[in-house]
């Protein structure tokens, strides 16, 4: 009776701890989810009346009324491009030969280390190792490439961790029956791991991407112009990109400048959302082939 009486104080127990915390975590997510909603009602009411077909057709200029973001959206579009297509390959890559190839030792724990301890680097510090690699030691100038590759640089350990713990997820079980069945390492990974963990592989991607696109720091670092009246037309051209113009429009003084800057946050937010919907529709997918 002594033992019963215990274990159901120590039940009720766990159920008001349970949901004390569940109640704090729900606070939390509904003041996130507050703010959030405050902040895009504002930036709405700042851009109302400015975000139109001029706005998104026009290039900057120093009158308010004839300003326009066509530049840095274009300039935004190519760098995002270069970056997935430099940042995707190499992090799959490492993450494969991380988890089904390299043998464990100290070296493989000390990169392993490294990535992880890459992923918390602030975002102008790779602005600055862009600025002496790319724009400097390898003379790419301050063009689209170099942009690319310092935020590919940024991407990869976000993209390498979380290809790697999409890897580790798939079942032992299935490399083995591969195996058994006289699978080379090669054909496993190719057959079995990839399309198994492709759905948590583009997860890793839509984050980095995420953080990539909306990132100032690293493209004023290596100096990415701000009054463009072109659009870029190769990699190694001059260009800016959203957050660089946003942020220029933000520190004039002019009130109108103001609301373009409200204008061009409503159009990062766009092509932000449209990538992840995107990549999301494309994990879905995968995720559905792996589960038929």
């Amino acid at each position: 009776m002594r033992n019963g009486s215990a274990f159901k104080r120590h039940l009720k127990l766990r159920k008001i701890k349970g949901g004390l915390f569940s109640t704090l975590f729900l606070g939390s997510t509904l003041v996130g989810t507050l703010v959030l909603i405050v902040l895009l009602a504002d930036v709405l009411r700042d851009s109302a009346g400015w975000l139109d077909w001029q706005f998104l057709t026009s290039y900057p200029s120093r009158k308010p009324e004839e300003a326009g973001l066509l530049s840095a959206f274009f300039g935004s579009l190519w760098v995002m491009m270069f970056t997935a297509l430099f940042s995707f390959p190499v992090g799959i890559g490492t993450a494969i030969y991380l988890e089904e190839y390299a043998p464990d030792n100290r070296l493989i724990r000390l990169i392993q280390m490294n990535i992880s301890n890459l992923a918390g680097v602030p975002s102008i510090v790779y602005g600055l190792l862009g600025l002496s690699l790319f724009v400097q030691a390898l003379a790419l100038g301050r063009s689209i490439l170099a942009g690319a590759m310092t935020l590919t640089l940024m991407s990869l350990p976000v993209i390498i961790i979380a290809a790697q713990e999409a890897i580790r997820s798939v079942p032992e079980a299935h490399r083995l029956g591969a195996f058994a069945l006289g699978s080379t390492r090669w054909q496993v990974v190719r057959r079995i791991v990839l399309p198994s963990a492709f759905p948590g592989v583009l997860t890793g991607t839509i984050l980095a991407m995420s953080r990539a696109i909306g990132e100032a720091a690293p493209i004023i670092a290596i100096s990415a112009l701000v009054y463009l009246t072109y659009i870029p037309t190769n990699p190694l051209d001059r260009f800016t990109v959203l957050p660089i113009q946003i942020f220029n429009w933000v520190s004039r003084p002019q009130e109108d400048f103001q609301h373009l800057a409200a204008a061009g946050i409503i159009v990062l937010l766009v092509v932000l959302l449209s990538m992840n919907a995107v990549a999301i529709f494309l994990r879905n997918r995968y995720q559905k082939r792996t589960e038929e």
